[in-house]
């Protein structure tokens, strides 16, 4: 098995393609068009394997798959989109990658997440992983966003690691996000929106939740004449999305975040510091671009590929493989 930097020869490429086409896009059309080449890339023949990358690892046993990435990891090569796509057609892949994410094994746990996804096989794993003292946040991040997806199958795990006080944050945002209905999930949810300290949080998650027992309670919340604008408008969304109403006019002038968005003497950086999103909005790429020239020359492409790790630009649906984390 010959282990090829996939990678590296793209980026070789690219880095010409974009010298030769400097002034032809913006930003945010460079953005969009590197995914495209890079796609066709995949297809494109070297003619040295007389294959496509995507062709290269079709080729494989399951067997070759697995130790390829393993020997990828192993050898610091940036591991191809291409080879995690073939991994993930394959049951027989998945189920190795299974047990290696459940022994941690050194090295795959992320490449692992990333190609089992959101499979129910292993959100159980997730969860037990996320729980670890040792885990790191952006791994516990990572494997959130699949365990919300998938609330329901780890109910039980979420509601006793929030008795044991073991990531009760994450477990409350787990559990709001639970489908089938259970008194119990809707008691904690409630519990936590009468007597914790995040009532703003919790309003979200019990919107999210979606029992609409639980507007008597955001009603009450919402009369209060000293809470702040910020925690009204959370209410208000959360009774909307419940199905209720809330119109009576409010004067919030004094509140420091009220006055700052309705004075118009705020900049659009200001508002969004304020309420610690740091988002920046941005135009989208033309949809009009295509993928243009991006053809391999061979063996040249493939001896001078650098084995160096990845520069960072994110293609597909939003996974770096150079480092095996996600991008959203």
């Amino acid at each position: 098995m010959k282990l090829c930097d996939f990678d590296g020869m793209f980026d070789k490429k690219l880095s010409a393609y974009i010298s030769k086409n400097s002034g032809k896009y913006r930003e945010e059309e460079w953005e969009d068009l590197i995914p495209k080449l890079y796609d066709k890339f995949g297809d494109t023949v070297i003619k040295s394997l007389g294959t496509s990358p995507r062709g290269y690892y079709a080729a494989m046993d399951d067997d070759q798959l697995v130790k390829c990435l393993r020997a990828h990891i192993k050898g610091g090569v940036p591991v191809p989109e291409f080879l995690c796509r073939e991994l993930e057609k394959r049951p027989a892949c998945r189920a190795e990658l299974l047990a290696a994410l459940a022994s941690r094994e050194e090295g795959l746990v992320q490449y692992a997440v990333n190609i089992l996804g959101a499979d129910p096989a292993a959100i159980p794993v997730y969860m037990r992983l996320a729980c670890m003292p040792d885990a790191d946040d952006d791994f516990v991040d990572l494997c959130a966003d699949f365990i919300k997806e998938n609330a329901d199958v780890v109910k039980e795990q979420a509601m006793e690691n929030y008795k044991k006080g073991v990531r009760p944050d994450l477990m409350l945002e787990i559990l709001s996000r639970v489908q089938v209905p259970d008194e119990r999930v809707f008691d904690i949810l409630l519990k936590e929106f009468r007597g914790g300290d995040d009532v703003q949080m919790m309003a979200g998650y019990l919107a999210s939740y979606g029992d609409e027992r639980a507007l008597p309670y955001l009603y009450e919340r919402i009369e209060r004449e000293d809470i702040p604008y910020v925690e009204f408008q959370e209410l208000k969304y959360a009774i909307e999305a419940l199905g209720g109403e809330y119109t009576k006019q409010r004067d919030f002038s004094g509140d420091k975040y009220y006055d700052l968005i309705h004075s118009g003497g705020g900049s659009a950086e200001d508002i969004f510091s304020v309420f610690s999103q740091g988002a920046a909005e941005g135009e989208g790429p033309s949809s009009g671009d295509s993928a243009g020239s991006f053809e391999s020359d061979g063996a040249q492409d493939e001896e001078d590929a650098s084995a160096a790790a990845r520069s960072g630009i994110t293609f597909g649906r939003g996974f770096n493989f150079g480092n095996g984390e996600r991008k959203n």
